[in-house]
């Protein structure tokens, strides 16, 4: 894959999250009964970014975990035998919470709908929430974000990354496509 374009810079995106933490608390009338939960990896990330900027926001401390949604994959039967269930775990109880689900990019929906069911595993939540930072449509599933930091119509021959520092050296959207042949 060659890099195709810079979706968003480092201040942009900056801005993407920082309106992103603006509308959950405006949707939520504040942030008292809510959590944030990352899907590993990059979604960890944006949850934290967003949490430090509601926590300001608000003035309150908004509890924030990551769930691992490998094993809650539809797809997992394509990836071994006999696959190893292991069972989610957050730092928090989600029973009667608001949650705020967050991922990079809503592609298939599939991701999504997997952390779900991890969460789930973990209690009863009174909603889930989705936030991503990027959407670039293609939905298999009959799922849709709540809060997007930046819609993107793309191939599906195309590829979204979303780079950030801790994994990636450096912040950023970018699109990328197959090399030429």
């Amino acid at each position: 894959m060659r890099q195709k374009a810079q979706i968003l810079d480092e201040n942009a995106m900056r801005r993407a999250l920082m309106r992103l933490s603006h509308e959950i608390v405006e949707k939520n009338k504040g942030a008292k009964n809510l959590v944030f939960i990352g899907i590993l990896r990059r979604g960890k990330s944006i949850a934290e970014r967003v949490c430090g900027n509601v926590n300001t926001i608000e003035g309150i401390s908004v509890p924030c975990g990551s769930i691992d949604i490998k094993f809650y994959r539809d797809d997992l039967t394509q990836v071994a035998d006999s696959p190893e269930i292991r069972e989610a775990s957050l730092p928090f109880d989600v029973n009667g919470r608001d949650v705020v689900l967050f991922d990079d990019v809503l592609y298939t929906g599939r991701t999504a709908r997997a952390a779900i069911e991890a969460i789930f595993r973990c209690g009863r939540p009174r909603s889930i929430q989705l936030a991503v930072l990027v959407d670039r449509g293609h939905r298999e599933l009959p799922i849709r974000a709540d809060y997007v930091g930046k819609n993107l119509p793309t191939a599906r021959s195309e590829l979204v990354e979303v780079r950030i520092p801790e994994y990636d050296g450096e912040t950023g959207v970018f699109l990328m496509e197959p090399e030429a042949p």
